[in-house]
């Protein structure tokens, strides 16, 4: 669920993603479940009229507005207090239904999560939770159907166990409140981002760079326990579609784990920077050959080989940020690929290695000849976008579409027009890959139902 809430899930016994039917019944009588600023009870969810779809999107909102908080349905309730189980339509179309009436009268939209909780003894009817957690990019507007305005934005805010509607002052500092937000985030991305590559070792390498920072910020515990746990899970980390572990060091550094693997000074390096509210930067080597033409040596990699990386990375800071930190919501990201770290405009001083050489995206044919594709060399490009948290975690669809949005900047800086081994509806294009790579990404495609293709 989106949502967590201790004080819910002890009145509940359970989380909210595991919680029964038999322990939602058990709400009804018991005096400490009363409505309150994070918790409502309705008997149904029509949404059929304009008046009750604006009924709808307002509870949601109104949670978005404020804490956080789950709706229940299917439940009656008498002065706050729930009374009797009134189980409602839990049908996949009613479901759908409802997601499209937020959707459409909520703006921003609310992000939220519906479960729905069967009652064993009658199919298609239960009790519906909708659990939203506090909303990044509040104030959220609701639409609401009126007779002398047809729509008309209104700001609920959840309080006590009512919904209150904003003031124009309140809706002008909750805007404040989301603009600083951004700033601060774009601000705490920059830190993040300068120190990982201060901590590099010094390389004249290619590097693949990026840097991540969630929208709602989690908390990490970092303890003797904690540290042992997540030691273990990174030591057993692979990139995507590798069956090779991607570190074989963790340590502690202030409000984070720092992860390594590979030689300080090899043609292979890897490090990721973990930090305890979910934001990571993580550095990866660029492995690819050395190459001459007119007269020029220059440093080059694939195209598959830069996207290969970028995924990875992407997957690795959200796993992280989510379900060590217990981040939510969307997450600001930036990659860039540089010729060497002290390309990037919060890099490191200019190492004394040489050479120091241009960086190109070129391929390979089967014949083992290069095959030119930039138009020039670049010495950083960079990329930004907003993604689903869960989406990047999850490693499927999503993970490939915020990949292809990505990469596709990158590669336009060395003259090329798209990424061409990921599409932006989320897909891979199999002939894209290199025959050595290509068999483990055919098999990680197959495990998160991302489509592979042949063009």
């Amino acid at each position: 669920m989106l949502y967590r809430s201790r004080r819910l899930e002890t009145l509940l016994g359970s989380p909210l993603d595991t919680v029964t039917y038999t322990e939602l019944a058990a709400l009804a009588g018991n005096t400490e479940a009363a409505e309150a600023e994070d918790l409502d009870y309705k008997r149904e969810a029509l949404a059929a009229t304009d008046e009750q779809k604006a009924e709808l999107a307002k509870d949601v909102a109104a949670f978005a507005n404020h804490v956080g908080g789950v709706l229940v349905i299917g439940m009656a309730e008498a002065r706050g207090l729930p009374s009797k189980v009134m189980d409602t339509d839990i049908s996949d179309a009613h479901l759908r239904h409802l997601h499209q009436v937020i959707a459409r009268h909520t703006a921003p939209v609310v992000r939220f999560a519906m479960r729905p909780v069967p009652n064993p003894a009658t199919p298609g009817r239960g009790i519906l939770l909708i659990a939203v957690p506090r909303g990044p990019q509040a104030p959220h507007a609701v639409t609401a159907a009126a007779k002398t305005v047809r729509e008309a934005l209104l700001y609920p805010r959840r309080g006590a166990t009512k919904t209150d509607w904003l003031t124009e002052t309140d809706v002008a500092t909750a805007y404040q409140r989301r603009f600083s937000a951004a700033a601060d985030r774009a601000q705490r991305l920059t830190a993040v981002e300068r120190e990982c590559l201060a901590a590099l070792p010094p390389s004249n390498r290619p590097h693949l760079l990026l840097s991540l920072v969630p929208e709602t910020p989690g908390d990490m515990i970092i303890n003797r326990d904690a540290f042992q746990r997540a030691r273990a899970e990174l030591l057993n980390t692979c990139l995507i579609g590798e069956d090779q572990y991607a570190f074989d060091g963790v340590r502690i550094g202030s409000r984070r784990y720092i992860a390594h693997g590979g030689e300080p000074h090899g043609y292979v390096y890897h490090q990721a920077d973990l930090h305890r509210d979910g934001s990571g930067s993580c550095a990866l080597r660029v492995t690819g050959p050395t190459s001459t033409a007119d007269l020029q040596e220059f440093n080059w990699a694939e195209p598959d080989t830069v996207v290969w990386l970028l995924m990875s990375a992407l997957h690795l800071l959200a796993s992280h940020a989510r379900d060590r930190t217990g981040a939510t919501s969307t997450a600001l990201v930036r990659t860039a690929l540089v010729a060497a770290p002290h390309h990037h405009p919060n890099g490191p001083a200019r190492p004394n290695l040489h050479p120091l050489l241009p960086f190109r995206i070129d391929t390979l044919k089967p014949t083992g000849q290069r095959t030119p594709l930039s138009t020039q060399t670049c010495e950083c490009a960079d990329s930004e976008a907003v993604a689903l948290l869960d989406d990047l975690a999850d490693a499927g669809p999503g993970l490939v579409q915020a990949a292809a949005v990505l990469a596709d900047e990158l590669v336009q800086a060395f003259g090329i027009a798209e990424a061409a081994p990921v599409t932006r509806d989320g897909e891979l294009r199999q002939q894209q890959w290199s025959p050595q790579r290509r068999p483990g990404l055919v098999r990680w495609a197959q495990t998160h139902g991302v489509t592979m293709f042949t063009p």
